[in-house]
């Protein structure tokens, strides 16, 4: 009877013993683990560091070599008449490609998601959905400032070029590979009367948006400065027939 007792006494202590192991390889394991995952994040984040500067090197050299080249046209061209009128060509073609940052009359617009349901009515409205600025509302704000003879667009910093995608990713928008998102600063250099009115008057995307709840300032300015395009515009398939 004692000897029963004595094995299963042992068989507990070698059950706690194995339990208790197990426990600790468990603990150090997720320990482990964690330590694992902090590395790697701080690693990514040391990563991401290197190529921001690395890219605001390179963009800064690029801005300073842009503006050189500048100044030695125009010392060059400064008393060559047909150069002069190349320089003021290429100058006008660099407008025209977004290539260049540009002022002039315009219309500014700030869209922004309204998070309280209610419509502008005070009233609760049934579809949240359209109280959010969508990748279809900007699309078409885009092309009504088209339409009214915009000569250049911009969206949260990011130019309108022909180059220029912009995209629905999910919850995501995008525009020349850019994420954008609310509040969105939408900018327009052209009529500003023209602009105005082809989106403000009752019936108009922009009426009918505020009329929904989405929060909705616009602004007629004679002084509007739009930002140059960053990016770089390839041609696959275009070719000089020249």
């Amino acid at each position: 009877m004692r000897k029963k007792q004595i094995a299963i006494t042992l068989g507990v202590m070698c059950f706690a013993l194995t339990l208790s192991v197990a426990i600790q390889l468990k603990t150090v394991q997720n320990s482990n683990s964690t330590v694992s995952q902090s590395l790697a994040e701080d690693r990514l984040r040391d990563e991401v560091l290197r190529w921001k500067e690395k890219y605001d090197n390179v963009y800064g050299e690029l801005t300073r070599t842009t503006q050189s080249l500048e100044e030695t046209r125009k010392d060059v061209t400064q008393d060559d008449t047909t150069a002069m009128a190349k320089q003021e060509e290429i100058s006008k073609n660099n407008m025209l490609l977004g290539m260049v940052e540009v002022h002039g009359p315009g219309f500014e617009i700030t869209l922004t998601d309204n998070v309280t349901g209610l419509n502008s009515d005070g009233k609760e409205v049934l579809d949240l959905s359209s109280q959010v600025v969508h990748y279809q509302d900007i699309m078409e704000i885009i092309n009504a400032l088209n339409n009214a003879g915009a000569e250049a667009i911009s969206v949260n910093g990011q130019r309108l070029v022909q180059t220029t995608a912009i995209t629905c990713e999910g919850n995501v928008i995008k525009m020349n590979g850019q994420r954008i998102s609310s509040p969105f600063y939408i900018k327009a250099i052209g009529s500003p009367g023209l602009l105005s009115g082809s989106l403000t008057m009752p019936g108009g995307y922009l009426y009918w948006m505020e009329e929904n709840g989405v929060k909705v300032e616009t602004k007629q300015s004679d002084n509007v400065t739009i930002e140059k395009y960053n990016g770089v515009i390839n041609y696959k398939y275009i070719k000089n027939t020249k």
